[in-house]
């Protein structure tokens, strides 16, 4: 089986990035399984379908790890901008964000004027605005720039947390007391034997003791995975606690696993889907493909159909 550290090497090369941008995003294009388009425009059209079937949306500008100041200073306003012409639309008004795309390895102080500057637009607007987590280097950082926005007054602010990494049971403690909304995933980035579990066992494990804790104490919880046991597990675990289906969602990636999202949706749960859009999509649908390789065969009939 292709491996995850293959995919993100692929995910790196600029050459098949090139190549794949021939056809990736094309009409009937490969990338756009998983990609909602290149433009706000089109992700709010993919939104409006979504929505007006019973899906809750966040929609993401993909971009990652800017590799200057007038970039990050570009992909703030592009945001606001993207909140602008959510409001015009009408769909729900909810977006992820990723801060390396905002300079948070060039300058945290810059990295959170410029998030404090897409809340200062977009909060009035009754947006709730989510920051992905990224490489476990990026987690002290990340989680401090959301402290302290929080305790500056902006409450519709939450964050993810990875189950992979030794330390997010820690950090999931202090957002709870923090009272930020989390998002639990297990995690796409390859980590070090010396920060993170590398079986999926130990993964899952991890998962489901931080799945409880936030199903048990968190400020509306966003349980993000695909896997239907930890699913079953966590509607199992809320309804021997009276915990209602209004008190937490599910969240799963446009494109992967459209019937179990369908299943979740008619059996009365909250489903939102993670709305990807923009150029720079190359890199996030390389992971997509190295979490489940079984995409990949996706990939080469589309191909085959263009030739």
């Amino acid at each position: 089986m292709l491996s995850k550290a293959l995919f993100h090497a692929l995910a790196a090369s600029r050459p098949l990035e090139r190549l794949a941008s021939r056809y990736g995003m094309a009409p009937g294009g490969f990338a756009r399984r998983f990609v909602a388009g290149e433009t706000v425009q089109e992700a709010i059209e993919v939104g409006r379908a979504l929505q007006a079937s019973g899906f809750l949306l966040t929609l993401d500008q993909l971009g990652e790890r800017v590799s200057t100041l007038d970039e990050a200073d570009a992909a703030s306003r592009a945001y606001v901008r993207t909140a602008a012409e959510v409001v015009a639309s009408g769909i729900e008004r909810n977006i992820s964000v990723k801060l390396s795309q905002l300079g948070l390895h060039l300058d945290r102080a810059v990295c959170t004027d410029n998030l404090r500057r897409i809340l200062m637009s977009a909060a009035p607007q009754g947006f709730f605005v989510r920051v992905d987590m990224e490489e476990s280097s990026t987690v002290d950082t990340t989680l401090d720039i959301v402290a302290t926005l929080r305790e500056q007054g902006y409450r519709e602010l939450g964050v993810v947390l990875q189950s992979a990494l030794f330390r997010s049971e820690q950090d999931l403690a202090r957002m709870l007391e923090l009272g930020v909304r989390v998002r639990l995933v297990k995690g796409a980035y390859r980590e070090p034997k010396s920060v993170a579990y590398q079986k999926k066992r130990d993964v899952d494990a991890a998962y489901e003791r931080m799945m409880r804790r936030l199903l048990a104490e968190g400020n509306y919880p966003a349980l993000a995975t695909h896997d239907p046991l930890l699913i079953e597990r966590a509607r199992q675990f809320a309804s021997s606690r009276g915990i209602g289906l209004d008190r937490f969602e599910f969240q799963m990636l446009y494109g992967v696993r459209r019937d179990l999202q369908t299943s979740l949706l008619s059996e009365g749960c909250r489903v939102r889907i993670y709305l990807p859009f923009g150029r720079e999509w190359f890199p996030y649908y390389m992971r997509r493909l190295g979490e489940r390789p079984a995409n990949v065969g996706f990939v080469v009939r589309s191909l085959l159909r263009e030739r």
